[in-house]
């Protein structure tokens, strides 16, 4: 179905709707606090039972960005961030706003050798259609739209946007090298069935999304057929060791300490009022109106919390991580979730629902 020639986000003309109030506040808060306040002891003992159910891994880390005390449930192991990377890409775009060198109403072209598998709209446009970097911004960020995602690398360069996530991490007093280079979604594909075989990685956007029509056992046979080599040659048994496989490589792999530094960068630019207040209070608010997190952290956290999150889903492996906050509570919190593990995305969604409950039943986010 062709979608109008122009795509211009319309419905978010100025990132000003449900504008997410930031507070600023004289902490050394990327510090972890040594101290371990009664609810930290509640929160494992939760985090243990859910993931006794999950019958997986999961990841946990929470920094109170006014206090520093920070909680970790395996946060300082390698997880796949999946399109959590894509916060990064916004920032480089909000920046590069900022500086004057791009403007949102600038349209970006769609070509069909742009087309990624996944969720979003994007992809429901006709090869030609003018699409604005706007609209692109906010679908990449809110439903997770890896067509979007790439075309906004294009524009930006990768190079740039690993430059960005290394120096959010590093003003968070992080160590950048906690993680890795972030690559194009269709990268990712590359890299995954490059495990399988090494030509995988000739292959373009509209070849994964016919292999992805094929059940997950027999992708690895459908690769074969596709680039007419003997099922024989290929390197791993199946789709599940290939993507454990490229996981190793570390694209897109980081603790979740540092992407907890990621984020807390974020929020103390806006809280600043300096040169990067208005690039990191625009992103917070498209972050804000993030829907493909529906049913992870946030169905289990309470109503009056407000989160401005990104998700990230990929094979085997979810996640949700944001900014917390509440105007009865001594906040704000960064919190960084992911689970790995079951094959049903539903698996992980409540599982990681599970965990905003925890939290806000063990009074890591303040008084339940």
């Amino acid at each position: 179905m062709a979608l109008p020639a122009y795509a211009d986000g319309t419905q978010t003309q100025e990132f000003e709707t449900q504008e997410l109030e930031v507070q600023a506040f004289e902490t050394n808060w990327y510090y972890e606090v040594d101290k371990q306040s009664t609810w930290q002891a509640d929160l494992n003992a939760r985090v243990a039972a859910i993931e006794g159910i999950f019958e997986g891994t999961l990841g946990v880390y929470v920094q109170n960005l006014a206090t520093g005390e920070a909680y970790s449930w395996l946060a300082d192991r390698p997880w796949y961030l999946a399109s959590l990377v894509k916060v990064p890409i916004a920032a480089q775009v909000l920046a590069e706003r900022q500086a004057g060198t791009l403007s949102l109403d600038e349209r970006l072209t769609l070509s069909r050798s742009d087309f990624v598998d996944g969720a979003g709209p994007v992809i429901w446009h006709d090869p030609g259609t003018p699409i604005s970097i706007r609209y692109l911004l906010e679908q990449m960020v809110t439903v997770s739209d890896n067509t979007a995602s790439d075309m906004l690398i294009d524009r930006v360069g990768l190079a740039d946007v690993n430059a960005r996530a290394r120096a959010m991490i590093a003003d968070s007093g992080g160590n950048p090298d906690d993680i890795g280079p972030i690559t194009k979604l269709v990268g990712v594909r590359q890299g995954v069935y490059g495990q399988l075989h090494p030509d995988a990685r000739t292959l373009g956007g509209m070849d994964f999304i016919a292999l992805r029509q094929h059940r997950l056992g027999q992708r690895a046979v459908a690769l074969a057929r596709r680039l007419d080599v003997d099922p024989s040659s290929l390197k791993q048994p199946d789709y599940d060791h290939a993507f454990d496989a490229y996981e190793a490589t570390g694209e897109n792999v980081g603790t979740l300490r540092a992407y907890g530094d990621l984020l807390a960068s974020v929020y103390k630019e806006a809280a600043s009022g300096g040169l990067g207040a208005q690039p990191s209070q625009a992103l917070l608010e498209v972050m804000q109106r993030t829907t493909s997190g529906d049913n992870r952290l946030t169905a289990g956290m309470s109503d009056t919390t407000r989160f401005a999150h990104k998700t990230g889903t990929q094979h085997r492996r979810s996640c949700d991580a944001g900014i917390a906050t509440r105007e009865e509570a001594n906040g704000p919190w960064v919190i960084v979730a992911c689970s790995r593990g079951p094959v049903a995305v539903n698996d992980h969604e409540r599982a990681l629902a599970r965990v905003g409950d925890a939290l806000r039943y063990s009074g890591a986010l303040g008084k339940p």
